[in-house]
């Protein structure tokens, strides 16, 4: 394998500039911003490496992008990522533009580049290398690639459900992954799931005076008070059930809990932070962050809220706020049990908007494809990599886990200080490298399996 290593090393300027090219082109979901472009140039850039390449319809969404190259086995690695990215404001935050990208100091900055096209330009680096060394790959490979991961995939699990034959594979892996402080390589089994809403409170038919607060009921405190009852102050979430499906999870999760290095004091410095919630450290906050559902306000809008003072009583409140769920829980089920908690604690006048919801998914850690990406991840990086059975985050893992019954595992290159979502959102040059090693040396043992 050091050929390999040795090309992607020489040709990183070549792997660099189709990353950039690929960040140059917004992609942005939310705002439908060139979305049909972006699937273009990505099917190029497959079609670059020798992939078949072809533009799928959504299923009523944006067109997801998929390819397919026959390798040395029939034993298939299938490659799931997404070429859409989060907007980009505030815009005044960005050290340069977003969609301008910039290298200095060993990082690369723009849009995406983190998530998650920086791992799609990785894996073709990979594969491109892998062929020019040993001309064709050990195993036979497929990408589906889509265009709404940012706004929570809605229409990803019909597009599944119409090409089951086409996504068939023996693996899959994800997105893409994380290098803890230490610089050792996470490599996660699983996702969270979601159910996102927004919860609506009404009131007059337009703004009022403030001083009609005597008599006129105040939609801000409506919603306060319905969202006062979703939590106690222990973190304890009221809802009634919502815990009854949660799975604990098995004593190869906890010990592999227990394994991970403790990070929360680094990330608590990071974040500007005295303390976690609950005083959480070391294993307590690994387990709580990994295997606990959760209840967070996302945003809260409400009557005036500019320069100086407009004394006003607003006529509408609203509050996005989503559960990260974990198995055996589900997104519909607990909407349910939200409206059903909502209307038994005389909330029924709050509307309930259903704007997002993924299942959870998990891969058994003994998966033997996961034991090869974590062999082939300590060869490359030369460090024991961190397992963690699933990640604090969402995506639609399950579609692949559960309804293609694939076992699927995330790795990549995204560290800690990659600001992701945010403004100069970053990846450091040299873990792009890492990265598209590691991939190739997933495909170097898994041909030697096969």
């Amino acid at each position: 394998m050091q050929e390999v290593y040795d090309y992607i090393d020489a040709h990183l300027e070549d792997a660099l500039r189709d990353l950039v090219r690929l960040c140059h082109q917004p992609s942005i979901s939310a705002q439908g911003v060139g979305i049909e472009e972006t699937a273009q140039l990505v099917a190029d850039m497959l079609r670059g490496c020798k992939i078949k390449a072809q533009i799928l319809p959504g299923a009523g969404g944006p067109p997801v992008v998929y390819g397919e190259l026959a390798g040395d086995s029939p034993y298939t690695l299938l490659f799931y990522n997404h070429y859409d990215v989060q907007p980009p404001e505030p815009l005044e935050e960005w050290t340069s533009p977003p969609f301008e990208p910039t290298i200095s100091d060993g990082i690369l900055r723009a849009r995406g580049v983190a998530d998650n096209k920086g791992n799609i330009v990785a894996r073709l680096y990979a594969i491109k290398a892998y062929q020019e060394i040993k001309g064709r790959l050990p195993i036979s490979i497929k990408f589906c690639i889509e265009g709404e991961e940012e706004i929570g995939s809605p229409h990803l699990a019909a597009f599944v459900e119409l090409n089951r034959s086409l996504l068939k594979a023996d693996a899959c892996i994800w997105e893409g992954g994380d290098i803890n402080w230490q610089g050792q390589p996470v490599i996660n089994f699983g996702v969270k799931g979601l159910l996102y809403v927004e919860m609506v409170a009404r009131g007059a038919v337009r703004d009022v005076h403030s001083s009609l607060a005597t008599v006129v009921p105040n939609p801000a405190w409506r919603l306060i008070w319905a969202l006062n009852s979703l939590k106690d102050s222990d973190e304890k979430i009221l809802i009634p059930g919502f815990y009854d499906a949660v799975r604990l999870p098995s004593p190869q999760e906890v010990e592999a809990i227990r394994a991970i290095p403790p990070e929360d004091e680094k990330l608590k410095e990071s974040l500007g932070l005295e303390s976690f919630l609950l005083g959480l450290s070391g294993f307590d906050f690994g387990s709580r962050h990994l295997f606990e559902p959760t209840c967070n306000i996302c945003g809260l809008t409400s009557g005036y809220g500019g320069g100086g003072s407009k004394t006003v009583l607003p006529c509408l409140a609203r509050a996005k706020v989503d559960f990260r769920l974990v198995p055996d829980q589900r997104p519909e089920d607990i909407l349910v049990k939200l409206r059903r908690h909502l209307d038994e604690n005389g909330f029924p006048d709050i509307d309930i908007i259903n704007l997002e919801g993924e299942n959870p998914a998990r891969t058994p850690l003994d998966s033997p494809f996961g034991q090869v990406v974590c062999q082939t991840a300590k060869e490359v990086y030369g460090l024991d990599p961190v397992i963690e059975p699933t990640m604090a985050a969402t995506g639609p893992m399950s579609l692949f886990v559960d309804t293609l019954g694939i076992p699927t595992v995330c790795m990549g290159f995204e560290y800690p200080n990659n600001r992701a979502h945010a403004p100069d959102e970053n990846i450091r040059i040299d873990d792009f490298k890492k990265g598209a090693k590691h991939v190739s040396a997933v495909f170097d043992r898994l041909g030697k399996r096969a």
